[in-house]
Order: C-alpha cells, then structure tokens, then sequence
C-alpha cells in the first residue's frame, strides 16, 4: 500500500494546482487545530502537539521505509541541519499556536501568527505592485484581530507571536528540506525532529495519565494537522514563489474564523468577516500576479547512488529546459553542445528516481 501512495502522491502533485494543494492543506489544518481545542479540557496544550507530532512522525517514518535511509545517508551536513532547524520551527510553531488558541479565539491566533508569513511575502517583495495585495492582507488582518477593542489575554497573543516568528523560519526551510529530501522524507524527518523538541513539554502529561480514548484521538488530529497540511505545502512550495505563497496563504485567518464557527461555534462579528474578504481578495490577487513565475527553489529529483546523493533536474524541470532548448535551436545550429547524460534534461528519458522514493514530493525544490 505504501509503495503505491508514493506514485500517486505524485500524480496528483503533477496534476492538482498548488493553490488548491494550499486551500486544502488551510481546511485540513484549522479543522485539526479546532479539534485540538476541545481537547484541551482533558491534557495541556503541551502534550496534545507533542501526541501529534509523536503520531504524524511514526507514520510518515512507516511511510518512508528503508528509503528514508538511504536519503539521510546520502544527505549533506548542510541538509540534515536544515532538517533539524525545520523540525525545531515547526515544533515551536505548533506549541506556540496550541498554547495561543488555549486562551484566545481561533482566528485572532491565526491572525497574529500570519504576520510571520507576512513578512516572509514582504521580504521577497520585487514588484512595487504586489503591495496592494500586502496592503489588503494587512487590512484583513486588522479586521479580523480588531485590536481596538475589548481586553486581548496578552499572554496568548505573546505566545501567538512566538509562533509567528517560528513561521519565517518554517517557509523558509520547508523548501529547502523539500529540495534536498522530498515531501514524505523531509517531513518525516521534521516530524521526528518535533516530536523530540516537545517530548520534555509533553511527554511527562501523556505518561502521567495515559487515556487510551484521548491517545487515538489524538492520531485523527494529527492527520488533520500537520501530517496532511505539511506534506501539501512541501509540495506547492516547489512550484509557487514566497511571495505567492505567503499572500495567497493570508487566507488562513478566514479558514481559521469558518473551523472555528463550525467545529467549536467561535462566532465571527460583521467587522471579521469584512476581514475575511479582504485576505481572500489578497490571496487571490497574489496568485494571480505570479502565476508566470518561477518556484523559489527549482524542482530537483535526488539520485542515489552507492549511498551518495545527487540532485538533477526533475521531470517539470526536464520539460520546461527541453522546451527552451528546442526554441533555441534554431539560432544554435551547428554548434556543437554538451553530450547529455540518461534521465537528464534534453534526453526525452525521465529523470531518474532513489530506489523506494520518489519525486513525491516534486523533489525537486526549502516556511
């Protein structure tokens, strides 16, 4: 079953657009972390992430297989740091944000925590036109948080902008450990990564009083979030530049405030979901303004050979530079070229794939 997942994963990766890989991954996500809510009653914050982390490690470890092995043998230092670093971000992410819902409503912690991705879209800002599209996002955001009134727990806000800092570093290694790994093994080794991060946080809960009931609920949680919404953002990070990303996904708060009405009943005002629009209106217009352009990390396909890795372009790469080549042709006659080696770029041949593995994840690209 597992080996046939990983040609399908990529199947759907080739056919379904990355922004509805996003939209997908946003549902999943805060249907999860609503969820997770309601689980706080019974165990800390602390340890309902750490059971979800805990749980989307092992399974995506199974999923992995022998494979994975071999990927963190033939793995730089350089890649298994970044591997480490992603892990830890995503696991102060989701502890932050956890301890940030346990006190505030759903979407005014995904509000604050998308100032993170904010600035990862600001960042990578090179048309003066994209922001209009930050500066709609921003507005949203305002609505939706509404700042100017009532009294904020300002310690959940405090631990909603901790997670927001740990979304910079997330956007900007999940390409990276995409790249150098693939979706199914860079996030397995994320997920084990977290899971060791908050094991002194919230292993001490689970142990202190297992609940067999709280434990397997909290496997349906984890693949809500963050097994499916991870894996789809490691694949639509491959093909969307960060600016893209990061607006298109200021959608989330309003995602965030319609989980939280319909699972939990968290009830948006008439200002909230002015907001809601206007991220909407952001998300779309950021898509749209970067649908010609180039992922932010060109799609790669990792070989293994005798334990050793090496990156050659992937099959979208293959196409787009067989393409331009064969523009080029014409101007180029005659000239002789480089003799192209099987499965490269210009051969007509796929690229090759690591035994067991796969392009899943697009492999070829870094939150």
């Amino acid at each position: 079953m597992i080996r046939s997942f990983l040609p399908s994963l990529r199947r759907a990766r080739l056919q379904v657009p990355a922004p509805v890989m996003l939209l997908i991954g946003m549902f999943t996500l805060h249907t999860g972390s609503a969820l997770a809510v309601t689980a706080f009653a019974q165990a800390s914050p602390a340890t309902i992430t750490w059971l979800r982390l805990t749980w989307a490690a092992v399974l995506l470890l199974a999923l992995g297989g022998r494979s994975l092995w071999w990927a963190v043998r033939g793995a730089t230092w350089r890649e298994r740091a970044s591997v480490v670093i992603l892990g830890t971000a995503s696991a102060g992410m989701m502890m932050f944000y956890s301890e940030a819902t346990a006190r505030i409503e759903l979407g005014t912690a995904t509000a604050i925590e998308f100032l993170g991705t904010l600035v990862v879209a600001v960042a990578a800002m090179r048309r003066r036109r994209e922001l209009v599209w930050i500066a709609a996002a921003v507005a949203g955001v305002l609505c939706l948080t509404r700042p100017w009134e009532g009294d904020l727990d300002l310690v959940g806000v405090g631990f909603a902008l901790a997670g927001a800092v740990c979304v910079v570093f997330y956007i900007v290694l999940t390409q990276k450990v995409g790249a150098g790994f693939g979706a199914v093994h860079g996030l397995a080794l994320t997920m084990a990564v977290g899971s060791l991060v908050t094991a002194p946080f919230g292993a001490p809960g689970a142990f202190a009083a297992p609940d067999p009931g709280l434990i397997l609920f909290t496997l349906l949680i984890a693949l809500l979030f963050p097994m499916v919404p991870f894996l789809l953002e490691m694949i639509a990070l491959q093909r969307m530049t960060r600016t893209a990303y990061s607006t298109f996904s200021s959608m989330e708060p309003g995602v965030a405030l319609v989980m939280g009405l319909v699972v939990i009943g968290q009830a948006p005002v008439a200002l909230q979901v002015v907001g809601m629009a206007l991220v909407v209106v952001a998300g779309i217009g950021a898509t749209r303004g970067e649908r010609g352009g180039r992922p932010a990390v060109p799609e790669l396909v990792h070989e293994r050979r005798q334990g050793r890795g090496r990156a050659v372009p992937g099959p979208e790469a293959a196409r787009e530079d067989a393409e331009s080549g064969s523009a080029r042709a014409g101007a180029d006659a005659g000239a002789p070229g480089p003799v192209p080696e099987p499965g490269i770029a210009g051969t007509g041949d796929p690229a090759p794939e690591p035994a067991g593995t796969a392009a899943a994840s697009g492999e070829g690209r870094t939150a």
